[in-house]
């Protein structure tokens, strides 16, 4: 054996030991033979690592973090950040967050569940978009307006797994009690078909598809033909798995998937409105809003923080990986259409699409313009947490 195949054998035998301490593009994937799971790692870093942001971004991220604070601040590793930011002006927000925040690189990894093999590591995510819609709606059922926005129902039954599993923590079961059965809740087809459920409507619309994206966005503003504006916001779901309807178009040859987005799907439905039930109840999962009254009407809709979102410095996460009040440095870029930008922005909302480590829905605000963002936003994200100096991603 000569030198170089000795070496060749001696590199080889170490990346296998090390797992994925090596690659190469010639290497084949390796094979899984044993349920994996998702799970994340936290590795400090600085900011003279990361990609600059531009001032304004900063100050809206300092604006949202303030926002937070009015529930983080009781707790320890926020008390001192929180008090400083209230002190702190839009043109000392950059500032105030690199000499109060270290950067922490999010990396996601695939891992094995029996024996712990990672299978894939990666820093790179999705971020979508989305924003407050508008509709315009009735308050009663008329013969146009036929799709309701539905409160609750009294049927859907909420278990909290914790309460008897305390490892289930932030895990819950949605279903209604049949006989003496707790069977999971009616699907998005059935809850539809239903005529018992119309007395639980906030409003009623014309567009069946504007009442699907409202669902998806979690919250918008209703415009009633009298003239009253309310404002509604998530209250909950019916258990029922998300699935994004555009894989749908897809596999039936009615778009491209580099043609999906919310302005083309909107426009397919408008011209198949014989297909648009079919389309629709591709995602089993509902949505149940509740009407949210007072409050100032100039500030975003209510995130799942319990407290108003700031335009295009707050984004959804999921909690079991970033904690709301979070602030985070995020990176985005995609093409067709071109978006690239880096901003700290906050974890002040969730989504039930939003799932992952590096899983983000970035809020563009109210109206139609955010609508059209939000509608062509599907992004490669890089993402850093901002922790206040001191503090590590396991003690929060």
């Amino acid at each position: 054996m000569t030198k170089r195949s000795i070496a060749s054998l001696v590199s080889a035998l170490i990346c296998l030991a090390l797992l994925n301490g090596c690659s190469s593009n010639k290497q084949k994937p390796q094979e899984i033979t044993e349920p994996t799971e998702e799970s994340v790692r936290f590795e400090i870093s600085a900011f003279s690592d990361t990609p600059s942001s531009e001032q304004e971004d900063w100050a809206a991220a300092l604006s949202a973090f303030k926002i937070s604070c009015r529930s983080i601040y009781r707790k320890t590793a926020w008390a001192e950040a929180c008090s400083k930011a209230s002190g702190t002006d839009a043109q000392n927000a950059e500032a105030f967050f690199k000499n109060n925040f270290t950067p922490w690189k999010i990396e996601k990894r695939t891992i094995g569940t029996q024996t712990g093999t990672v299978y894939s590591v990666s820093d790179t995510g999705l971020m979508t978009g989305y924003y407050e819609p508008l509709l315009t709606v009735s308050k009663h059922r008329t013969e146009r307006h036929t799709t309701p926005i539905l409160s609750t129902p009294d049927d859907l039954i909420i278990v909290d797994l914790a309460e008897a599993y305390p490892k289930l923590k932030g895990m819950r079961l949605r279903g209604k009690i049949q006989g003496r059965k707790l069977v999971p809740y009616d699907t998005r087809a059935k809850i539809v078909a239903r005529k018992d459920l119309d007395k639980y409507s906030i409003a009623w619309s014309d567009d069946p598809v504007a009442v699907f994206f409202l669902q998806i966005q979690g919250s918008g503003r209703l415009r009633t033909e009298e003239g009253e504006l309310i404002r509604v916001g998530y209250d909950d779901q019916n258990g029922r798995p998300y699935k994004a309807v555009g894989s749908w178009l897809v596999d039936q040859g009615y778009l491209k998937h580099h043609e999906l987005s919310m302005q083309n799907i909107r426009a397919w439905a408008q011209n198949n409105p014989d297909k648009v039930d079919t389309l629709l109840n591709q995602n089993q999962s509902f949505v149940f809003f509740k009407e949210k009254k007072g409050g100032d009407p100039n500030e975003g809709p209510i995130g799942a923080q319990g407290l108003p979102l700031t335009p295009k410095a707050s984004v959804a996460v999921d909690r079991r990986y970033i904690s709301l009040g979070t602030p985070v440095l995020v990176s985005v870029s995609q093409t067709n259409p071109n978006l690239n930008f880096t901003k700290p922005v906050v974890a002040q909302d969730t989504g039930g699409a939003i799932k992952g480590p590096i899983r983000f829905d970035f809020f563009w605000g109210f109206g139609d313009e955010a609508g059209k963002n939000a509608g062509r936003q599907k992004s490669q994200a890089r993402a850093w947490l901002l922790l206040p100096n001191g503090i590590t991603p396991e003690s929060l």
